[in-house]
């Protein structure tokens, strides 16, 4: 795996020639975030070495190499799942790749399911926790300790400062925002009425299939981390109303002017 992760962060640094100041992954149907890069180097997941490539609709194949809000970001157009048949070392092979390649700073994007009774289709929620319901960790097995830690402190998963300022800029700009606890499961399926209950009454706000293992693996290299879903369903107890992953699209596709307003407030700031 070291070889493989620094066979892929030589190809990349090779196109780049520079190291960013973020990576900022690409959650369903956020694509448009692309768009604002100036400047870019388009690098195809294919030609990376080692480097998976995404099966799913609504996500790309590329990384893109610019500037966005004045500082240099890589960004993933297009993550990996475990529902997609890859194990946790898979999912989690670029924020390797981002740790080594000596990147600071991450920012990460989803698509979820509202619990909270506030949540409403098009909203914004701000990642301030996370429960993890996935059945492999993307740490078991022999720790790398050029890496990080073989016990990893997760009492503030996500920065605080980075935090801080979207929820300012938020207010202050009259940006409808939530905070709140997202809990993540393996998928590929969409909830049940009673899953959705149980992941409310456990205490989370929203849940996906995405995001946490990249959480885990980004603070055992001690990056920071600013993370935040699109209210793209609603789910409960009472859910009546079928759920389908081009409605899932549709709303990402509502939201992506707050989300593009609120990354790049994180960047230019950060």
């Amino acid at each position: 795996m070291v070889e493989k992760i620094n066979e892929a962060v030589k190809y990349i640094i090779d196109c780049i020639k520079e190291v960013p100041d973020f990576a900022i992954v690409l959650g369903s149907g956020l694509k448009k975030l692309v768009d604002e890069v100036q400047n870019p180097i388009v690098i195809p997941y294919q030609n990376i070495p080692h480097f998976p490539v995404s099966t799913v609709q609504g996500h790309g194949g590329d990384l893109i190499f610019g500037t966005l809000a004045g500082k240099k970001v890589l960004m993933m157009s297009g993550r990996f799942h475990y529902y997609e048949g890859y194990d946790m070392q898979t999912v989690t092979f670029p924020i390797r790749v981002f740790g080594v390649l000596g990147i600071k700073n991450i920012i990460l994007s989803n698509a979820s399911g509202g619990v909270n009774d506030a949540h409403k289709v098009g909203d914004v929620m701000l990642i301030t926790d996370h429960i993890n319901f996935l059945p492999e960790h993307p740490l078991r097995g022999k720790n790398i300790d050029a890496w990080g830690p073989r016990f990893v402190d997760m009492s503030q998963p996500y920065d605080a400062e980075f935090l801080k300022a979207a929820v300012q800029f938020c207010e202050q700009n009259k940006i409808k925002v939530h905070q709140g606890v997202y809990l993540a499961l393996s998928g590929p399926t969409f909830e049940t009425p009673a899953e959705y209950g149980m992941v409310k009454n456990f205490g989370a706000d929203a849940v996906g299939m995405s995001t946490v293992p990249e959480v885990i693996v980004a603070k055992h290299m001690n990056l920071r981390v600013f993370a935040l879903s699109v209210i793209t369903d609603l789910g409960g107890p009472n859910l009546q109303n079928p759920v389908s992953h081009d409605e899932v699209l549709q709303a990402a596709d509502t939201a992506m002017p707050k989300v593009i307003q609120i990354v790049q407030h994180i960047v230019k700031t950060s």
